[in-house]
């Protein structure tokens, strides 16, 4: 029989943990022939008789399929942490974005490795893993943070199975549910977006904030814009390049940008966003002569969202703030992101072009369709094919920035209609009377 049964000293429990005290463990031995030669299939301390038989009889089916590749027992030894910090330096740095490669790096470090780091690899368990979540959910993490742990095991265990270090992925065989996650803030409507512009003029959010709710630009995108990257004579400004992934505490001077998350992009200065740029600009050269009066250094970045002595934003602390002003107005809550959000849906509501909608906010058609929870399958179609002009980029942002800042001439057409339509209900009702 190919199941022997040892004594340990030290015997693991269900869930993978030494219990301190002496049983039986169970070893599984098959011989099998492959292409090579005869060889040797061990995997050992099962802990009842029953599990190491079942293994046994599923592992001869397998091998007894030449193509079966069997598992490497020197890298199934390795424990889980010394496989994830392994798979997350080499997997996370090629394929991962700064900020994704940080989180993934920061979850397995405080959730996962000091709950099942100590376990070998090829002895992980679904049930383990639905454990580990269990405790998760008994510290107060949210759906979503536990959720994003078992995305992590599942990406990662996913590599090992490939790599023939483990038989199967614990992480896809688990029977965790995970509710709906909470819920993402309703964008703001075009009126909600001309109430923060109003409370915000003339201060310090008013740019990041109009780039952000009237352009949908991401608010790395923002804090790295550069005036290099604007042309107010032609009426048009660039988005090539975003600010670095976590810039230290007191930097103030920034030589390289990231590139930016998606496609490039050449986005045109509507006449409502054009004073903005102006003011913008305007302030800048007024703290720039205030510091020479006063003897400070202002940092010339060139950057167009920058801090009174031109150094630049984090990306946290303006997150932060942010949220801090919103509650200050009392206004609803939203994060920054969210104003892209806001911007992409009122957009496509005044104009119906999803396309163009996707081209100003940098999306494809895929990632568009997801901002506005909207199912499309056009990108495997023609789409792929269009080519979105600068000028009906202008249309789409003219048709929203002028709903939001409407002119002279457009309120009193709003006021004349507005009359009109009561005076034709006016009439309605007395001709019922």
């Amino acid at each position: 029989m190919s199941v022997a049964s040892r004594q340990v000293q030290n015997k693991r429990d269900a869930s993978g943990t030494l219990t301190g005290r002496a049983g039986t463990v169970y070893d599984v031995r098959i011989k099998y022939k492959s292409p090579e030669g005869e060889k040797v299939y061990t995997k050992k301390g099962f802990a009842t008789k029953k599990a190491a038989e079942q293994h046994e009889a599923e592992m001869k089916v397998k091998l007894s399929n030449p193509t079966y590749t069997p598992i490497a027992a020197s890298h199934g030894k390795m424990t889980v942490q010394e496989y994830l910090d392994t798979w997350v330096e080499q997997h996370g740095k090629a394929n991962l974005r700064p900020s994704t490669f940080a989180s993934y790096k920061g979850y397995i470090k405080n959730h996962i490795n000091p709950n099942l780091g100590h376990i070998q690899l090829r002895e992980l368990t679904p049930a383990m893993l639905d454990n580990l979540f269990q405790k998760m959910f008994d510290k107060g993490l949210s759906q979503s943070s536990v959720r994003y742990a078992q995305r992590i095991m599942s990406v990662a265990f996913e590599g090992a199975r490939k790599y023939h270090y483990i038989e199967t992925n614990p992480a896809r065989d688990i029977l965790t549910k995970f509710g709906k996650q909470g819920k993402t803030p309703d964008p703001y409507t075009v009126a909600q977006m001309q109430q923060l512009m109003g409370l915000v003029a003339g201060k310090e959010w008013e740019m990041p904030i109009m780039l952000g709710g009237l352009y949908g630009l991401r608010m790395s995108e923002i804090l790295g814009l550069r005036w290099n990257n604007v042309d107010m004579e032609k009426g048009v400004f660039s988005v090539i390049e975003q600010l670095p992934f976590k810039v230290p505490a007191g930097t103030t001077s920034i030589t390289e940008m990231a590139p930016v998350k998606s496609e490039e992009r050449t986005l045109p200065i509507t006449d409502v966003a054009r004073p903005f740029f102006e003011r913008q600009l305007a302030t800048q050269e007024r703290q720039k002569e205030m510091a020479a009066l006063c003897g400070r250094e202002y940092y010339n970045n060139d950057l167009v969202v920058a801090k009174p002595d031109g150094a630049p934003f984090r990306r946290d602390r303006v997150s932060s703030d942010f949220g801090q002003m919103l509650r200050r107005q009392e206004l609803p809550h939203i994060r920054f992101h969210d104003l892209r959000h806001s911007a992409a849906t009122n957009m496509h509501q005044l104009t119906g072009d999803f396309y163009t909608v996707g081209m100003i906010l940098g999306h494809s058609l895929k990632g568009v369709g997801i901002q506005l929870g909207i199912s499309t399958n056009l990108e495997a179609v023609t789409a792929q094919y269009i080519d979105v002009r600068l000028d009906r980029k202008k249309i789409v942002l003219d048709a929203y920035h002028n709903a939001l800042h409407p002119s002279a001439d457009q309120k009193k057409e709003a006021a004349s209609n507005a009359a009109k339509k009561e005076i034709s209900q006016k009439k309605s009702k007395d001709i019922e009377r």
